[in-house]
């Protein structure tokens, strides 16, 4: 496998999250317990359990199954207060786990402690309900859950939530929230706002054929991410669309904003070889006769954390004709002073290595109608030839070429669907600019952990009505037909993880 460090995830790990405290709420049978000490455990803090902070009088009234009144809390929400800033007085990080009901009861314990950040264990009645029935010698009996559900409020846009589902394993749910805590905005750095979570249709409406669509906000930014392919549908700075992407009821043409996993671009005849095995997988462009761009994008993926800032999906890709192996993998996109920051991991839970590459395909646009005035720099120093197939033939410099964009310059008339190897060092980022013909304003694609190789399209192949309409600018780990040359390839063994880290961010000139 080829690695780059130090890993993205690694510097993560070195710097901590930006949060001192965490607070992980649900009610009972969501796992907090479970969930905290790992929590706590993998962070390297301190552990408190909330129900250590209720008076022996209050747990035997909850073990007869007498429901807490209001009153009853108030000592055990002082208590908790009283904890909470002791730790944060003594620069002590942990993690506490508490019911916490109702929004006023949440209130007491974050106002006023910015240092706390918020986790909401997110399950069904009916998951719950499964959970308690089965749990021996709790004090919190199952038939206290209906009293749960009456009282209970869930947490709000601006109380800046980390939700997380409780459908997956806990140490899944750990990996989400170790991920996002580490990467979030420092507390009281976001605005309040829409929360990520699902548009909700009106009654009647068709569903969307991408499915769930979850909307991220973070000052002036606002992203779009769909449930069919984890694909990035919308991107928008200061109410400028930056992606040229696709309705809510639209399908996915083109492969806008797609995860090209486990192969970006091609593999010519769908055929290659790998430790000792011909393998077969099914042609997706017949017309050239090719697989194109993965097995992944369409499959509908499973949301596993979100915040009003960030989102993290993640899918299983099983074992089937052609690729038989088996990968975890996620996605995590996030808003942030640096604009939009996105993450794919893959790491194989199989028994053997797997052959891997991953990409992926979103179109930028600065309102220009057509690219053509577009003012492109690429960091490259290389292209790869192709025949009609849309396979590799060679490469040859950049250098005295058309292709040579490595000094700004417009697009023009150029025809591009061409793969760049980067001119950088592993560990540097790479910068693909964009700008408008005035040169006031852009965007800047980030190319870093993980990416190796770009591919430019300028969209002459798609319908009328699309084409040329946007840049495509597509992070790549490998170039195309990787699986048959081996340029480039990933081979992951058991447990290994391979991480894909790219991103996007506008700019504009200062006034002179």
């Amino acid at each position: 496998m080829t690695r780059e460090t130090p890993t993205a995830a690694a510097r993560d790990e070195a710097s901590g999250p930006s949060t001192s405290l965490v607070l992980v709420v649900g009610m009972s049978g969501s796992g907090k317990t479970t969930v905290g000490r790992l929590l706590a455990e993998r962070l390297g803090w301190s552990y408190r359990d909330a129900d250590d902070f209720h008076s022996a009088t209050a747990r035997a009234g909850m073990a007869a199954g007498q429901a807490l009144t209001d009153a009853d809390r108030e000592p055990w929400l002082d208590a908790i207060s009283a904890w909470l800033d002791h730790e944060i007085a003594a620069n002590q990080p942990a993690v506490v786990t508490c019911s916490a009901l109702k929004r006023a009861y949440r209130d007491r314990l974050l106002s006023g402690r910015p240092e706390v950040r918020l986790v909401y264990l997110h399950g069904t009645p009916e998951l719950i309900r499964s959970r308690l029935s089965g749990r021996r010698g709790h004090f919190f009996p199952a038939s206290l859950l209906e009293s749960q559900l009456a009282d209970f409020e869930e947490p709000e846009p601006d109380e800046r939530p980390l939700v997380v589902e409780i459908d997956q394993p806990p140490l899944s749910i750990v990996a989400a929230l170790t991920s996002l805590l580490h990467r979030a905005p420092a507390p009281g750095g976001a605005p309040h706002g829409r929360a990520a979570e699902p548009v909700s249709p009106p009654a009647g409406t068709p569903v969307s054929p991408t499915g769930e669509q979850w909307t991220l906000t973070w000052k002036g930014q606002k992203a779009v991410v769909v449930q069919l392919g984890a694909a990035l549908r919308h991107y928008e700075v200061d109410g400028r669309a930056l992606l040229d992407g696709f309705a809510p009821g639209a399908p996915i043409t083109g492969g806008r904003g797609q995860l090209l996993i486990p192969w970006p671009n091609r593999i010519g005849d769908g055929r290659y070889h790998f430790e000792g095995v011909d393998l077969q997988l099914p042609l997706t462009e017949p017309e050239k006769g090719n697989a194109i761009h993965g097995l992944l994008r369409w499959v509908p993926w499973q949301l596993q954390a979100r915040t009003e800032e960030s989102l993290r999906l993640g899918t299983v890709l099983r074992p089937q004709p052609g690729y038989p192996f088996l990968l975890d993998v996620t996605a995590e996109y996030r808003l942030g002073p640096d604009g939009l920051d996105v993450v794919v991991s893959a790491t194989n839970v199989g028994d053997g290595p797997a052959p891997y590459g991953v990409g992926q395909h979103p179109y930028l646009t600065l309102g220009t109608g057509q690219v053509d005035t577009v003012v492109l720099t690429l960091p490259v120093r290389e292209r790869f030839l192709t025949d009609s197939r849309g396979l590799p033939t060679g490469q040859e410099p950049v250098e005295g070429s058309d292709f040579d964009f490595r000094t700004a310059h417009p697009i023009g008339s150029l025809q591009l669907d061409t793969a760049f190897g980067l001119d950088r060092v592993d560990g540097d980022v790479a910068v693909v600019r964009l700008a408008h013909p005035t040169g006031d304003h852009g965007v800047d694609v980030r190319l870093g952990e993980g990416v190796r190789y770009v591919q430019i399209y300028t969209g002459d192949t798609l319908p009328e009505t699309e084409r040329r309409r946007g840049v495509a600018v597509e992070p790549m780990s490998c170039p195309p037909d990787a699986f048959r040359s081996g340029l480039g390839l990933d081979v992951l063994e058991r447990g290994d993880t391979h991480v894909l880290r790219w991103g996007l961010e506008a700019w504009r000139r200062p006034p002179s």
